[in-house]
């Protein structure tokens, strides 16, 4: 799936990487804490999360996440963008819960990489 489909099931707002909203990512997972990340994420996937810390792009960096989307409408400093823009990973912003984005998103056929996470 690409990363624009994503802005649009999500009716997200770009907040980097509008030059790689073609970039296809091949799985999808939630999490708010960045060790389970660590232990279940997969490259080239997207992230969605409610944390706007460095700890989560840093992260997303060590991981080779394909993009990140924040949850919640939850407005991330400057420093976040800032620094994803620098490690080049796109982020999305969505109004919806962490919840109904996954849903939205498996619904949309977007799976993890057992086909649950």
């Amino acid at each position: 799936m690409k990363i624009s489909e994503v802005q649009s099931i999500l009716k997200a707002n770009v907040l980097c990487g509008e030059d790689q909203l073609d970039k296809i990512v091949v799985a999808a997972g939630a999490a708010d804490l960045m060790d389970d990340v660590l232990a279940a994420a997969a490259k080239g996937c997207v992230l969605l999360t409610g944390v706007t810390t460095d700890h989560v792009i840093r992260t997303a960096k060590i991981v080779g996440v394909g993009a990140i989307v924040i949850v919640r409408g939850k407005e991330p400093p400057e420093e976040f963008i800032n620094m994803a823009k620098s490690y080049d990973i796109p982020c999305l912003l969505s109004k919806y819960s962490l919840f109904v984005a996954c849903g939205r998103l498996y619904m949309n056929g977007i799976r993890g990489l057992d086909g649950s996470w």
